[in-house]
């Protein structure tokens, strides 16, 4: 069958020169548009549920919150485990699917299970939530935000809040933006007990007060003329002074309002956690990006956007968006590993010249480095698998053995054509005769070759959990890239050797170069020693 692929290849050399240079514009076409990341997704398909138990401690959300959605969720299809984290007042269930299954039906799964839960939680326990859909290398970016002079904390906070962490959830392939430190703005209600007692009202007039005021209510509509006029009651509050001049009770003829028993300010919600920049104090943004989405683009679309954003804050707001970056540790292994690629490449090249002392046969053996490393990048799209450092390190790896059938293939063409070729004329053979024989020659030792140096890498596919998600790509690359070397020595070596090699004026000389000269002399020296003298060599 492989002895048929290389007729094929020979008498149809045109076709398969020019799939090639095809195959190397599309695979340069995929390569540039595949994502790129550090590493690959070693994240198992994960739902996270949220809940809310506002002033629960966390013995008590423990028991009554998280343990019955972790019981719930427990027994759900394709889940492997199930972990949780309670505090004070919230409760953090992640549930972990077996590998392979699809996100978005774990989600279904997760959210089905908690319909029956929601109804027998405590009152006054929210209803379970799912967080957006990130995994453990999909935190990006850290952005600070920091205002200079005389900024208060709480409008940092409020600009982080409700102007860049918003605009931000808009930019495609972002799943999730956290702020941390900073004052969360409040209006606060600082109920005087003294004035309570002295105007005979309780805090529970002031808060169902202060409840009831902030909603606009629907008066239906008011028809006159052929015209609807929408009727509204506008009540929610807009500033101090709508919340101050809320009536709480009458009494006799005079409102008692909560700024008769309250002081109505402005203030800063209780800290939960601090940020910093450059020893000030600012307001950190985590942003987390969905699965499957190109870390590159789309740290370039949230420098785009947050260029935006800070040309319309005011100058003592500043936005720093260097604090940590997933994409410059993406570029610098990448092209750590890139480097590696081509100086491998540029060593082969001259090694191969250097011994086989002509540029076609040289240029014949190189042409299966890019042909077998595209091949496998077309391969890692198809699998959907990211460029990353493992995928990139299987190449690097493979890049001195991509060489290694071609040179053999072209290295017997070239011998078997000048040997033809010094012939006498009537005893000469065509060229695609000979460039079959010589290929069809050292057919079976190059495959059993190949198929070896594969076999050896085969035990990373039966790793499991993190390590085989980590491993297997490496493996993967390497022994496509390996494959495809074969196939290329079989095809476009051959192919190409019929057209290049007949023209080379080697092909006029027996004359090899002098670093192979060198190194047969030595070794007929050495063997000669070894034939006559064999009981040492074999006691050694």
């Amino acid at each position: 069958m492989l002895g048929k692929l290389i007729r094929w290849s020979i008498d149809n050399h045109f076709f398969v020169l020019v799939s090639a240079a095809l195959l190397l514009i599309a695979g340069a076409i995929t390569a540039i548009r595949m994502p790129v990341d550090v590493f690959p997704d070693l994240t198992a398909p994960t739902v996270t549920v949220l809940t809310e138990a506002h002033g629960m401690a966390p013995e008590e959300v423990e028991t009554l919150v998280t343990f019955p959605v972790e019981t719930a969720v427990n027994g759900a299809t394709g889940v492997r485990r199930v972990r949780s984290s309670t505090s004070q007042g919230i409760s953090i269930v992640w549930v972990e699917f077996d590998w392979g299954t699809d996100i978005f039906r774990a989600r279904q799964i997760v959210n089905e299970k908690l319909q029956l839960v929601a109804s027998g939680l405590p009152e006054g326990v929210g209803a379970p939530v799912l967080a957006p859909i990130s995994s453990i290398m999909g935190e990006i970016m850290l952005i600070a935000v920091t205002g200079t002079g005389a900024v208060p904390d709480t409008d940092v906070r409020s600009v982080a809040d409700w102007t860049i962490r918003r605009r931000l959830l808009a930019v495609p392939g972002v799943a999730q933006v956290i702020p941390l430190g900073g004052d969360v703005k409040q209006y606060q209600v600082l109920v005087s007990p003294a004035l309570l007692a002295a105007f005979d009202v309780s805090l529970q007039d002031v808060l169902q007060a202060a409840e009831g005021s902030n909603v606009n209510a629907s008066g239906g509509v008011f028809m006159e003329r052929g015209q609807e006029y929408l009727i509204r009651g506008t009540g929610r509050v807009q500033d101090l002074d709508d919340i101050a001049q809320t009536v709480v009770a009458v009494r006799g003829a005079t409102p008692i309002t909560i700024g008769d028993v309250a002081d109505v300010r402005i203030g800063a919600a209780t800290r939960l956690g601090e940020g910093s920049a450059n020893a000030e104090r600012a307001v950190i943004l985590t942003v987390q990006k969905q699965p499957d989405t190109n870390t590159l683009e789309l740290t370039d679309r949230i420098d785009q956007e947050l260029s935006d954003i800070q040309s319309t804050l005011p100058t003592d707001i500043q936005i720093n968006r260097s604090i940590f970056r997933q994409a410059n540790f993406i570029e610098t292994a990448v092209d750590n590993v890139l480097e590696a690629l081509r100086d491998g490449a540029i060593l082969v090249v001259v090694i191969l010249f250097i011994f086989l002392w002509s540029a076609r046969t040289t240029f014949i053996s190189v042409l299966a480095i890019p042909l077998s490393l595209i091949t496998s990048v077309l391969a890692l799209k198809l699998l959907n698998i990211t460029i990353n450092t493992m995928t990139l390190g299987g190449m690097a790896i493979a890049i001195g053995a991509l060489v290694d059938d071609a040179v053999i293939v072209v290295e017997n063409v070239f011998r078997r054509l000048r040997e033809n070729q010094h012939r006498p004329p009537e005893e000469r053979r065509p060229v695609h005769e000979v460039a079959y024989g010589a290929s069809k020659e050292i057919l079976a030792s190059i495959v059993i070759a190949t198929l070896i140096i594969m076999v050896v890498f085969l035990p990373l596919f039966f790793l499991s959990g993190v390590e085989g998600r980590m491993l297997q790509p490496l493996g993967l690359a390497y022994i496509v890239s390996i494959l495809a070397s074969l196939i290329v020595a079989l095809t476009v070596t051959p192919a190409l050797s019929t057209y290049l090699l007949p023209r080379s004026k080697a092909m006029q000389t027996d004359e090899e170069s002098w670093v192979a000269r060198t190194l047969k002399r030595s070794y007929a020296t050495t063997l000669g020693r070894v034939v006559r003298h064999p009981w040492p060599v074999m006691a050694g």
